[in-house]
Order: structure tokens, then sequence, then C-alpha cells
């Protein structure tokens, strides 16, 4: 798999996970987000890369061996 395949897994993965936590532990009103902070932080993270081009999951895979 590829470099940008992976990170678009890993970013759809974590935003999946941390809204079926919120779910699955009935918080999902908006006055207390918990788990929807870290949804929040990986979405900002995709949209600032989209920018900058600076992405730290792709460091960490390309310091692993994936390929780009």
């Amino acid at each position: 798999m590829k470099l940008r395949n992976m990170i678009f897994m890993f970013a759809g993965l974590f935003i999946l996970i941390s809204l079926g936590l919120t779910h699955y532990l009935g918080q999902a009103d908006l006055t207390k987000p918990s788990f929807l902070w870290f949804t929040a932080f990986v979405g900002f993270n995709l949209f600032q890369t989209s920018f900058t081009g600076f992405c730290p999951l792709a460091i960490i895979l390309k310091s692993l061996g994936v390929k780009e």
C-alpha cells in the first residue's frame, strides 16, 4: 500500500473510531465534546496538510519503510 493511501486510511479509521466511541458512550451531546476533540484534531491535521504539505503521520510511516 502506498503512503498516501495509508494516510487516508489512518485518518478515516481514527475519525470513525472516535465517532463510534462518542456514540457508544452516549456522549453525542455537543456540550460535552470528549471524543469529538479527537475527531476535530484529525480533521484539522488533514486540513493543514493540504496547505503546508507537512504531515506528521507521513514522516512516521516513511521511517517505518512505507513506500511513496
